[in-house]
């Protein structure tokens, strides 16, 4: 299994965002040293907080970080135009030297589509749209495309990805209908940071039925993002980050879920929060009965410091991913 970890570009309005993105920098080194496998970005736009866009940042951590893979948890494709996302991914994937991964989503904030002028239900459609466009342009076809978005006759990308194909394709989903849809377009399903083991089983399953109705492989990757913590027992833990977990659930006012949310419950099935033993042996359960394949931690919530953030990364990498983690021999073999 492949750990990875979520960084949190978003800060203070009244704070140094310059400092923040020291911080941010120094997490993915110290990632990166610890042998996590990626780092992944969020993506909004008029958030509260003083949001650092995903992509100039990922151009500046692959700078300054020379293995680590850098993706996108998700990126909010259908807020921009295709043939914009092509070229800039593509050259992403180049600023990277090959390390990128595009996690894309529809999104959940009706502010942030009504300000691009894209219908609520028009962000599905054009992810469905996207995904073969983006392809097709990687690729190195030449294609006519159009939509809502825009028209281009004969659009084709000089500038290529490093990785053959272009970078890997997620697609984050929740609910059922947009886990077929994942599945409808031979992309691998990014996992939300919600569901215990029984409810993964199921959507899983939905899943994975779809993919074989459609004729495509069950073997891929099977990605997962958590929210995490890890303590000297599952007691110290929570007493740890209920807190910060309470105050960053509190702020998704769009996200409906969140609002009702049973934290102690949440924390208990749903989270990677405990001893090093105990949530080794979950991720060891999620890999062995589930088929998951990568987990994204997010260790830093609203209300924690740096200190605490990197203590956690230092933590998980001394005492998770050195004992659960998958050698990166595909990037040591390029």
């Amino acid at each position: 299994m492949r750990i990875s970890c979520f960084l949190s570009a978003q800060f203070d309005p009244a704070a140094s965002a310059t400092e923040g993105i020291d911080g941010v920098l120094a997490q993915a080194a110290a990632a990166e040293a610890a042998g996590f496998h990626a780092v992944y970005l969020g993506h909004h736009y008029l958030a509260r907080s003083a949001f650092v866009q995903p992509i100039p940042l990922a151009g500046h951590l692959g700078h300054a970080t020379s293995r680590i893979r850098i993706g996108f948890g998700v990126l909010l494709a259908p807020l921009l135009n295709p043939i914009a996302l092509a070229e800039e991914l593509s050259s992403l994937d180049v600023l990277t030297r090959g390390r990128l991964t595009v996690g894309i989503g529809a999104g959940y904030r009706r502010r942030e589509t009504t300000a691009f002028g894209v219908a609520w239900e028009d962000r599905l459609r054009r992810l469905r749209e996207y995904v073969p466009i983006l392809r097709a342009l990687w690729r190195g076809e030449t294609i006519d495309a159009a939509g809502s978005w825009g028209e281009v006759p004969q659009a084709s990308l000089p500038l290529r990805p490093v990785q053959p194909g272009g970078p890997p394709i997620w697609i984050g989903a929740f609910a059922e209908p947009a886990i077929r849809r994942a599945a409808r377009l031979d992309a691998p399903w990014l996992i939300g940071p919600k569901g215990d083991d029984d409810e993964l089983a199921r959507l899983l399953g939905i899943y994975r039925a779809e993919l074989a109705e459609r004729g495509f492989d069950p073997a891929r990757e099977y990605p997962m993002s958590r929210e995490a913590f890890i303590g000297d027992s599952y007691r110290s833990a929570v007493a740890a980050v209920r807190p910060h977990l309470q105050r960053q659930y509190a702020g998704y006012k769009s996200w409906d879920e969140a609002q009702s949310l049973d934290l102690d419950r949440y924390l208990a099935q749903d989270c990677l929060v405990g001893s090093a033993d105990e949530i080794v042996d979950k991720l060891r359960r999620w890999e062995n009965d589930l088929g998951i394949t990568e987990v994204s931690l997010r260790h830093q919530f609203v209300g924690a410091s740096q200190e605490e953030a990197m203590d956690q990364l230092a933590r998980f990498g001394a005492e998770v991913v050195s004992r659960v983690a998958t050698p990166d021999t595909e990037e040591a073999t390029r």
